[in-house]
């Protein structure tokens, strides 16, 4: 495995970002069906998700790395949650929900 200088350079935070960027339409549709509670919910967390990866990247040691990855594992559980929720609320379609 080789040795990473950036955390950009992980391909979890680059996953963890284009998740990010493809909720984007969904965070415009539920503005229109003014799901602003699950709307910003899912912005959060999902932007939780990359950050903590990034942050953990950034301490001293590879224990605490691997305990915000953890946190950002726990994150993306709440975004699946949430898209349940989104989906559950017909904020999404089927084939979105199962996209991301």
């Amino acid at each position: 495995m080789g040795t990473f200088t950036r955390f950009e350079d992980l391909e979890t935070w680059k996953a963890a970002r284009s998740l990010s960027q493809e909720l984007i339409p969904l965070f415009e549709k539920a503005e229109e069906l003014k799901c602003f509670e699950l709307k910003s919910q899912i912005e959060r967390s999902s932007g939780s998700v990359m950050d903590n990866i990034a942050e953990g990247f950034e301490r001293d040691g590879t224990r605490e790395f691997i305990q915000f990855l953890a946190i950002a594992k726990a994150s993306l559980g709440e975004v699946r949650s949430q898209l349940y929720r989104a989906y559950d609320r017909k904020a999404i379609s089927k084939d979105n929900h199962d996209i991301l």
